[in-house]
């Protein structure tokens, strides 16, 4: 690809950033997309004035301000510090945002040395001055590695880089771990109490001849903590209530919108008339079918938590609440039992983080389950490998002009080649890319976490190695699966193979970055998804009662995003520094962009409080190891074994840094020390409130499903919840 190909590109997609960042400072000041826009200040409201509060009135007059763009919501997500981002969105949120400004600086440093130390190098190759009015017919190879002189002095200057920058990267990476470790015991220090800080779940209860598994935890836990043990929870397969409870709320929202609509249209006259007498018909349906619905509800609860319950849907599992931290702390990580297969414990998750329905899965269902999941990911790795090919195909023209004869004559034209090479291979690949988060998560899903948090997680990592794999090194080896495969069982041939062929598809990873990257970013900040579904569904119903759905951020998804971007400036830093500006515009933009996001538009649904920055620590080792191991490789292809040879410390060096940094913050992000958790139960025992919160803490980890319900009969309160917790 020659240097005006990659103008274009970067022309097209900037102003389409442009275009959607504009767009968007126009829509967010009409009050009709607030629920769009700032679905927490809106969800907020109504929470407020359901609780009886004064519901603020909007304006309803033309404004013409409302129609011109303004970017003060930057100045806005600027200014809001990270305590109050920590306040309103959590932990995770501020670990999200970190990553940014790791990778901001990173790239700043990396960037000043590539651009105005390595660029001028790789492009003075092989001549001894520039000719700035031919550069934009130049190949973007003249301004990578691949134009230095083999065996060139100047070679030095890259293996020095090299040195620099992975002593910036680890220095940084240790600051940031270390902040955000301290972060997360600050954290817990200034948290009031918490349920799952008192709590455990148990695992493989024994069963014993004419004893429920609830009395057999009561009978364990009082004969072997009977200092601090509280109460006990155990978990009942409750999958067909929570089926008649969702057919019962799907039901609700029904009846909610038929009423609405009857309200609206139907006036005394029609009412005398007869007219809408059907629709009335068709109300007093659905509320016989909803009481009918509820009835079976409360007879299937009772049938668990009655004067006789039905032991037999009990699940081997329950959960168990201490009196303090300490003593959940200490039932946590000794073991129960004399057989190492039962009485299992593992720490208890936030009660509205729990999967209710993994519980019901037994032992070998999960084993089985979890290698289902590991061949399904292989599967899907070599799946993809098609649109790989295709957009492989896309990148050269010679190829795709033999596999398309008729298309040679649009193809010679300047401006469609260069729109075919440089903007559509990465566009295509991006649309497949969009289906992996979602089947991740479902895979995962299917592992039997026990919390959503831990199952975001694992599709976190799943979705992060998925892409490195298919995106980098599906692209640089450009072969089949058998002769990717075949690459990496040779071990001594992998820094040259890789030095071969990762320099030759820099052009595409720039042409990536450009399109995955900064479209990605306009997407999200205008939200053109929810925009029209929130205009579709608007013309369908008429209820402007109904509950908001604030959304959570997709970690899954947008991590993996950002750290692929950040190998990707690690391992081109040297080779091609011309990538390094458009990935430092895009972490600046996306700083900003997820700031003003989590905001105003997502919401934390449950905490990981923190644990999602080893992923990220690991990913920049790899990152780190991969530039090193390339770096061995193109000095040796370069003539210059002596550099090749310098260069072998590098990643033993870093890796003892990475052991040096698991063994001094994993652990903090494993379990609270021991002198925190101790301080923090003596704070609390001067808590004035703590009564209520035992008395709380009984009943936190109770299945939603076998809570005592309540059908909302108020026909004036049609947004107010089909059942209502009566604890």
């Amino acid at each position: 690809m020659i240097l005006s190909a990659l103008l274009t590109s970067v022309g097209i997609n900037l102003g389409l950033c442009f275009l959607f960042f504009t767009l968007y400072s126009v829509l967010r000041k009409q009050p009709w997309n607030t629920a769009v826009y700032a679905p927490r200040q809106l969800a907020k409201q109504r929470r407020k004035s359901q609780n009886g509060g004064d519901e603020e009135e909007e304006d309803g007059f033309f404004n013409f301000d409302m129609l011109l763009p303004s970017a003060g919501w930057v100045r806005r997500a600027w200014q809001v510090s990270e305590d109050e981002l920590l306040c309103r969105s959590g932990l995770d949120a501020v670990v999200f945002i970190r990553i940014f400004v790791f990778s901001s600086r990173v790239f700043a440093i990396g960037g000043a040395i590539g651009i105005f130390v390595l660029l001028p190098v790789n492009y003075l190759g092989n001549q001894l001055s520039i000719d700035f009015y031919d550069l934009p017919n130049k190949n973007l190879e003249t301004f990578s590695i691949s134009n230095v002189n083999d065996g060139s002095n100047w070679l030095w200057v890259h293996f020095s880089a090299a040195y620099i920058f992975t002593g910036v990267v680890c220095y940084l990476l240790y600051y940031e771990y270390n902040h955000i470790s301290l972060r997360r015991i600050a954290s817990f220090h200034s948290s009031p109490p918490q349920p799952h800080n008192y709590t455990i779940v148990v695992r493989g209860i024994p069963s014993s001849g004419g004893r429920s598994f609830s009395e057999a935890v009561q009978a364990f836990f009082t004969d072997n903590h009977p200092s601090t043990y509280l109460s006990h929870v155990v978990v009942h397969r409750t999958s067909k209530i929570r089926s008649l409870i969702k057919d019962a709320e799907k039901l609700y929202r029904t009846l909610a919108r038929v009423k609405s609509q009857s309200s609206q249209q139907i006036n005394k006259r029609d009412r005398l008339l007869g007219l809408f007498r059907g629709r009335d018909t068709d109300v007093s349906h659905y509320e016989q079918k909803l009481e009918d619905l509820e009835r079976n509800v409360r007879t299937e609860q009772h049938s668990l938590t009655g004067e006789l319950p039905n032991t037999s849907v009990e699940v081997p599992a329950a959960f168990v609440s201490f009196k303090s931290r300490f003593g959940a702390a200490v039932a946590l990580h000794m073991q129960q039992g004399a057989d190492p297969t039962e009485w299992l414990t593992e720490e208890a998750p936030e009660p509205r983080d729990i999967h209710w329905s993994s519980f019901s899965s037994s032992f070998m269902k999960r084993w089985i389950s979890r290698i289902v999941v590991v061949v399904a990911c292989v599967a899907l790795t070599i799946l993809f490998l098609i649109p790989v090919v295709l957009v492989q195909g896309l990148a050269n023209l010679e190829q795709l002009e033999t596999w398309f004869p008729f298309l040679k004559g649009i193809l010679d034209l300047t401006i469609v080649s260069q729109i075919v090479t440089g903007y559509l291979p990465s566009l295509i690949l991006q649309l497949f890319l969009y289906l992996v988060p979602p089947i991740m998560l479902m895979l995962s899903s299917m592992e039997g976490y026990l919390s959503s948090s831990s199952t975001e997680k694992s599709a976190c990592t799943k979705v992060l190695w998925f892409t490195i794999w298919n995106i980098f090194f599906a692209n640089v080896l450009s072969g089949s699966a058998f002769y990717q495969v075949n690459i990496f069982l040779e071990p001594k041939n992998i820094p040259k193979i890789l030095a071969e062929a990762v320099p030759g598809q820099a052009t595409f990873f720039i042409s990536y970055v450009v399109t995955s990257g900064w479209t990605k970013l306009s997407s999200e900040i205008s939200q053109l998804t929810s925009l029209l579904w929130s205009y579709v569904t608007g013309v369908f119903s008429s209820n402007d009662d109904e509950e908001i759905e604030v959304p959570k951020l997709p970690y899954h998804s947008e991590i993996p995003r950002i750290l692929f971007f950040g190998l990707l400036g690690t391992t081109y830093f040297f080779l091609a520094p011309l990538i390094l500006p458009f990935l430092l515009i895009y972490f600046c933009i996306g700083y900003i962009t997820f700031r003003n996001q989590l905001l105003n538009v997502y919401e934390p649904k449950y905490e990981t409080n923190g644990r999602f920055w080893p992923i990220v620590h690991g990913s920049t080792i790899f990152s780190l190891i991969l530039m090193h191991v390339i770096a061995i490789g193109i000095f040796g292809l370069k003539k210059l074994p002596l550099a090749s040879t310098l260069t072998v410390p590098l990643p033993i060096l870093t890796l003892l840094f990475n052991e040096y940094c698991s063994r001094r913050f994993v652990p903090l992000f494993q379990y609270y020390p021991t002198e925190s958790i101790v301080n923090k139960d003596k704070e609390d025992q001067n808590r004035p409130n703590m009564a209520e919160f035992y008395d709380k803490l009984v009943t936190a980890y109770c299945d939603p499903a076998l809570l005592p319900v309540q059908y909302a009969r108020n026909n004036s309160s049609l947004s107010s919840p089909l059942l209502q917790s009566q604890v």
